[in-house]
């Protein structure tokens, strides 16, 4: 039972790490935005699973009161409505989802607009900023999501009953996979080579025509939507929005190291360096009670310890990741001046 226990919540949570690590590795991975604000898309998903389904169903069922101050008693009937409901329920789901990814391309805009022109440092400050001012904000505006609070969100999995956590998991693996075939063919295909050539020289990617401020604002905004969709996953998961709970070092900082220890610009190396820090820091929790008596300090703080020397080692010894980015396949030498006397002979 607890092992059955421990695979489901490590595939959940693999999943919505893997969605969030993916979208980072495709703004600052491929085209080398630094993106310090992937909070900002994660916190935008989860508002709208705080704000939006649990007022939709206060009007669809004539429910009166305030959702949020009377949150525990709504949120009962609301989730007894949807257990005798499994098709409302899952077009819930699928509604709020979409508004999620429209609510990220806007925040993605809405952030990229301003910092688009700027690079390096710069860029990673005004991004970062903006994801705690956002965080923030939902801590302290209560009818957003709860306050310092939190609310409870509708259970769009309550018809699935005892196999309630089993089915969540099930869909955020199968999305988190569709995410990443998506965002695999998406980076294989000559996006992924402009977006590098970005990344490597935006002088001369500017020389071949390239909108270089259209490039970085476009794919903010796919990437912060890609955040928003593992955001609003997270909070049906687990039933519960808190923007106490949406910090940086867990949704920005933690996202980054797994993309620098799997490998930045290789999707496969991503789905590697989430796995192993997914699955280390869930050993951790599940031992820690074994672990106290043999570490002479807080068993809580072992986890961030292995990490930093998890990441040290990588950086000293694999500095490209666990799995290195690919290079970019060109035509040898024999190829071009084969070429080259084919087109003169046309001529």
């Amino acid at each position: 039972m607890i092992v059955h226990l421990f695979v489901l919540d490590l595939m959940a949570t693999v999943g919505v790490f893997l969605i969030l690590t993916l979208s980072l590795n495709l703004d600052s991975g491929y085209c080398g935005i630094c993106n310090f604000g992937k909070v900002l898309g994660m916190i935008g998903g989860a508002f709208i699973v705080a704000f939006f389904p649990g007022r939709i169903m206060m009007v669809l069922l004539g429910l009166e009161g305030d959702f949020v101050g009377n949150n525990a008693v709504v949120a009962a009937q609301i989730n007894r409505a949807l257990a005798a409901n499994p098709l409302g329920s899952l077009a819930l789901f699928f509604a709020t989802l979409i508004l999620a990814i429209g609510f990220g391309l806007a925040l993605g805009y809405l952030s990229a607009r301003p910092a688009a022109r700027l690079t390096g440092a710069p860029l990673a400050v005004v991004l970062l900023v903006i994801g705690e001012a956002f965080r923030v904000i939902g801590h302290n505006y209560a009818p957003l999501a709860g306050g310092s609070l939190g609310v409870s969100v509708p259970d769009v999995f309550a018809w699935a009953i005892g196999y309630r956590f089993v089915i969540a998991s099930v869909v955020l693996a199968i999305v988190a996979l569709l995410v990443f075939f998506y965002i695999n063919r998406l980076t294989n295909a000559p996006l992924g080579r402009m977006l590098r050539a970005v990344r490597d020289n935006e002088n001369a990617a500017r020389s071949l025509g390239i909108d270089i401020v259209g490039v970085k604002l476009k794919l903010m905004m796919v990437s912060t939507a890609i955040a928003s969709l593992a955001g609003a996953l997270y909070a049906f998961y687990s039933g519960v929005v808190a923007s106490a709970a949406y910090t940086r070092v867990s949704w920005t900082f933690l996202p980054w190291a797994m993309m620098l220890v799997g490998g930045s610009a290789n999707n496969i190396g991503i789905v590697s360096g989430v796995f192993s820090f997914v699955f280390i820091r869930k050993l951790i929790v599940m031992y820690k009670g074994t672990l106290a008596p043999f570490v002479p300090f807080d068993v809580m703080w072992l986890e961030l310890i292995i990490f930093g020397i998890f990441i040290i080692l990588i950086q000293l010894y694999r500095p490209r990741g666990i799995i290195p980015e690919k290079s970019t396949p060109t035509l040898n030498t024999h190829t071009i001046e084969k070429l080259r006397k084919t087109s003169l002979r046309k001529f």
